[in-house]
């Protein structure tokens, strides 16, 4: 693309922000920044601004934050920007055809998984919880089907055993950047020869909901384990102890198939607690803990927790599986 060409860039997290930065940084001509409406967070529910914006206006680029982008009101605004293209990274508001055919050259997005593997919200934590070895960020063309485009690039990233989605995160925020600016700065040749993603390999990352987060005990060791991982540091899993809900941030499977016996205790079960870790018994084998957190409590070591808590942490207390009370 020619320095002269005019970008909006629309995103809203911490990902989207170092996209934004890099851009900036490449001395990119960026007329407008779209981001998500200030929202309340925290005790106080304080208006927050989000990473995105934060950089745009560090910048001194203009700022728009519409409810939506269906409105007249706000096409009609985006449109007098007069942009030649929109680059959209972790937006969070859906772009309408008649938006997408605003822009010049069109719309491109840049999403955290390797297309089509993982589509949609969450393709972060749901690659390292199915488990998969690898992941890239996929640079693509924009259509009315989510992340269903054409692509123009991809970049590789390992994802290494026990590896958490904040891990994984700060990776592909790591390579994003550049592959962007590699696929801006040779946009004719890529447009031209982008890619048609295959549906038949297509799967959907669902939006985490609490109930994905309500860890069942009944499941394998290592497939809890893998969900643990992904969902740290957010939304983090739990579990019901009693009457205290526990975060539960780090743990591994041990015992596989070939060690558990009818013996077993039920799973949810604490069999061991010591310095090293808290196991638990699973469906198949078991967890070892080593990080977790009680209501109005820091995340810790398992063996700080038992320095104060060695009675609900002993071994034969259990935990509660979601509606252990109905079959799977």
């Amino acid at each position: 693309m020619a320095t002269s060409d005019r970008i909006i860039f629309a995103g809203t997290p911490v990902f989207a922000q170092q996209h934004l930065q890099a851009l900036i940084d490449d001395g990119a001509n960026i007329v407008a920044v779209y981001t998500q409406p200030d929202r309340p967070a925290g005790r106080g529910k304080k208006l927050l601004t989000s990473p995105v914006k934060a950089c745009a206006e560090a910048a001194g680029i203009p700022v728009f934050q519409p409810e939506t982008l269906k409105a007249d009101g706000a096409q009609a605004q985006l449109k007098a920007h007069q942009a030649d293209i929109m680059i959209v990274v972790a937006y969070g508001l859906i772009l309408p055809q008649a938006v997408l055919d605003i822009p010049r050259l069109g719309c491109i997005n840049v999403h955290a998984s390797l297309l089509p593997r993982w589509r949609g919200a969450a393709p972060i934590q749901r690659a390292i919880e199915a488990g998969d070895q690898t992941t890239g960020v996929t640079i693509m063309k924009m259509e009315a089907g989510l992340d269903t485009g054409p692509m123009l690039a991809k970049a590789f990233v390992d994802i290494p055993a026990n590896q958490t989605g904040g891990e994984l995160h700060d990776a592909l925020a790591a390579v994003g950047p550049k592959t962007l600016i590699a696929v801006l700065n040779d946009f004719s040749e890529q447009w031209v020869n982008a890619i048609a993603q295959d549906d038949t390999h297509a799967n959907y990352a669902h939006k985490i909901t609490k109930t994905d987060c309500d860890i069942n005990w009944q499941l394998p060791a290592e497939t809890l384990a893998r969900k643990i991982c992904a969902f740290n540091p957010a939304p983090v899993c739990f579990s019901q102890l009693g009457d205290q809900r526990v975060k539960i941030w780090t743990a591994e499977a041990v015992l596989d198939a070939a060690e558990t016996t009818q013996d077993t205790p039920a799973p949810g079960t604490i069999i061991a607690a010591s310095r090293t870790g808290l196991v638990v018994a699973c469906g198949i084998g078991a967890l070892n803990i080593s990080r977790a957190q009680f209501p109005g409590g820091k995340p810790l070591a398992i063996g700080d927790l038992l320095n104060a808590r060695a009675d609900a942490l002993a071994p034969g207390q259990r935990f509660e599986t979601p509606n252990s009370d109905k079959p799977l």
